[in-house]
């Protein structure tokens, strides 16, 4: 990693809503999916009330933030109406947000429809696996509320993403789809913003190692960068084996991404995930 080309401060703090962010050191998103087809834990918590044990579970093991999510952005997934994804999503936001007060939530959604309802409901932070392309209001109502912003970086869309993905120049063209965004929302008064470079969401393996390899190019952004790479594709293809057998990749994927400026780690293993982080702090104190 090239330290002097990062510029993202760890003293950065944002509050969201009630509760405060702070990039001290690296945080932990745990991925709590109320689907049936995630790629990798689909239909395990959206029955009953299991997903507020594992919330807890999350909770006791160090989560930072719990991100919900209630459709499924797997290639091949198709698209959730607001409607149907509001059913999914409203009782349990309701529920985690009394239960566990303390802690950060974060629902993932491409729906503009569900920000002021997120807001009403104490979410603290959207996460957007389209940036924003996919609804023309999504940047007009995040910057409302006093939330949080994830924009991801996206080629397509989950039913036509991973068909042959292609740039001409990845990381480049990757800046100014950053750039784009970001300008937009500052434009609107609203500047509490984490990138994510969406790993698997429009790219090859090829293009996943190279953006890893650079991640600490969008620092440059001076925006907090989100690195979500638990269990997918570019792991377990790499290694010939499953999602349920990934978790050692993630953890030396992890790795890689904090060196590289990663300010949170989007996984679905938060005891491992908080491991990784302090051998990583450990190892830098000397470094």
């Amino acid at each position: 990693m090239n330290e002097k080309s990062t510029s993202f401060s760890k003293n950065m703090e944002i509050y969201c809503g009630d509760l405060l962010l702070s990039f001290d050191k690296p945080k932990v998103m745990g991925i709590l999916n109320l689907t049936d087809d995630s790629f990798y834990d689909g239909g395990r918590y959206n029955k009953g009330e299991k997903y507020i044990f594992r919330a807890a579970k999350m909770i006791e093991e160090g989560v930072d933030i719990i991100d919900i999510g209630a459709a499924s952005t797997r290639p091949g997934a198709t698209y959730l109406d607001a409607k149907t994804e509001w059913e999914i999503l409203q009782i349990p936001i309701q529920k985690l947000r009394s239960k566990f007060p303390e802690v950060l939530l974060s629902v993932d959604t491409y729906n503009a429809q569900q920000i002021n309802k997120c807001a009403d409901s104490g979410v603290n932070i959207i996460n957007d696996i389209s940036g924003g392309s996919w609804d023309e209001k999504m940047h007009i109502e995040i910057s409302k509320y006093e939330m949080a912003y994830v924009m991801m970086h996206i080629q397509g869309n989950p039913t036509n993403m991973q068909k042959a993905p292609s740039y001409n120049s990845l990381i480049d063209e990757m800046m100014t789809y950053f750039k784009i965004g970001i300008e937009k929302l500052e434009h609107l008064g609203f500047n509490k913003i984490i990138l994510d470079p969406g790993f698997g969401f429009g790219k090859t393996m090829e293009h996943n190692y190279e953006i890893l390899a650079q991640l600490f190019r969008f620092s440059e952004l001076h925006y907090p960068i989100l690195a979500g790479l638990s269990r997918k594709s570019m792991i377990f293809r790499a290694l010939g084996i499953t999602p349920n057998k990934s978790l050692n990749g993630t953890a030396v994927l992890n790795t890689f991404a904090l060196q590289n400026g990663a300010a949170i780690i989007r996984v679905h293993d938060v005891k491992q995930a908080n491991e990784t982080i302090k051998l990583v702090l450990k190892y830098k104190e000397y470094k």
